[in-house]
C-alpha cells in the first residue's frame, strides 16, 4: 500500500519486509475474515479454482489461464479445469460451417 507502481512479478502477500508469508498464514487470516463477515466457510484454495473457472467462462485461453495459476504445462490445466470448457465442439463446427458456406441451421 502506497508502494507506487508495482513490479509484474511482486507478490501478493507478504510480511511488512516483502518477504512471503507461508500459506498457513494466509488460510488461517482468511478463515478469521470469512467467520467474521459471517461468509460461507470457502477455502482460501478455493478462490482460485473459482478464477480459473472464471477466466474459462470468459473464453479466456486455456494458456493465459494456465500462465496465471502458475502451471508448468498447460496441460496440467486442462486436466484439472478441462471439464469446465463447454460449447466447444459446437464452436468448431460453426467455424468450419461457416468456412463452407452456409449457416448452422443449413447443415
Amino acid at each position: 500500500m502506497g508502494a507506487g507502481k508495482l513490479e509484474p512479478d511482486t507478490l501478493v502477500f507478504t510480511d511488512v519486509h516483502g518477504k512471503p508469508l507461508k500459506p498457513h498464514t494466509v488460510s488461517r487470516a482468511w478463515r478469521r475474515v470469512v467467520a467474521a463477515k459471517k461468509l460461507p466457510a470457502v477455502t482460501f484454495h478455493a478462490l482460485r479454482h473459482t478464477h480459473a473457472s472464471v477466466l474459462i467462462n470468459a473464453g479466456v485461453d486455456i494458456l493465459t489461464i494456465s500462465r496465471r495459476l502458475g502451471h508448468s504445462k498447460a496441460s496440467v490445466t486442462l486436466d484439472v479445469y478441462g471439464h469446465l470448457i463447454g460449447g466447444a465442439d459446437e464452436a468448431a463446427a460453426n467455424a468450419v460451417g461457416s468456412l463452407l458456406g452456409g449457416t448452422p441451421r443449413e447443415r
